[in-house]
């Protein structure tokens, strides 16, 4: 099956309001621009140097998404073309992209990283962390780095019924922050939760966006 084909059996069985992000980190421009050329836009990438490069060689109405682990010093070269960044997990790196964003006169998306798997390799705010940091308010003051919604990975393993618990964890945190701290800002829209195989539990739960790389692009090319 060409990429053309697997993009369209993932869009074909995806419900209204849920965005694909499809996850081209690994793989080569040509790949990208094929998925181009059959209307998709969405593309998510976790390391700057291969995301910077790609973005100079492809079109430039793509939405680039950030999903890696974002270190402080990298945000400055992203942000010129950056829509989203999907691992929020500190107020320095929230105050960082704020400086370049305004610096460029535009507004990010930011996506609060939570860790929700049974993993400790994977980054994340607890639970508990994430409300200690709103509650402080600092991020109020932003103008130009929102905060509009929440990411979470789920443990990679076989068991569905405990990703189908950790991601509804997560939804059910999302409530709770967009009650207690956002229930006025329709910004705060987004749960991105979901990979290539584990993304139609993550819809079931709640998902309004996933990411999804191997199942589009085929196995990374390293």
């Amino acid at each position: 099956m060409s990429i053309s084909d697997n993009l369209r059996k993932v869009k074909e069985n995806l419900p209204a309001g849920v965005k694909l992000v499809a996850v081209s980190k690994f793989h080569p421009k040509e790949a990208i621009q094929e998925a181009y050329n059959a209307g998709h836009r969405l593309f998510g990438e976790s390391r700057m140097q291969e995301m910077d490069l790609k973005h100079s060689q492809l079109p430039s109405d793509i939405e680039w998404h950030f999903i890696g682990h974002l270190q402080t010093n990298k945000v400055k070269v992203i942000v010129p073309y950056i829509h989203t960044i999907h691992s929020i997990d500190s107020w320095k790196l929230l105050q960082e992209i704020e400086k370049h964003a305004a610096d460029n006169q535009k507004r990010i998306c930011c996506l609060l990283e939570i860790h929700i798997a049974q993993e400790d390799a994977k980054y994340g705010l607890s639970f508990d962390d994430c409300r200690e940091f709103l509650a402080k308010g600092q991020w109020r003051q932003l103008k130009h780095a929102y905060i509009g919604g929440v990411m979470g990975m789920a443990t990679f393993t076989e068991d569905k019924d405990l990703i189908r618990k950790e991601f509804r964890s997560l939804k059910s945190f999302y409530d709770e922050l967009k009650q207690n701290y956002f229930s006025e800002d329709k910004d705060f829209s987004e749960i991105s939760m979901g990979m290539s195989d584990d993304y139609e539990i993550a819809i079931e739960e709640g998902s309004t966006m996933i990411r999804v790389g191997s199942f589009i692009f085929g196995q990374r090319e390293y």
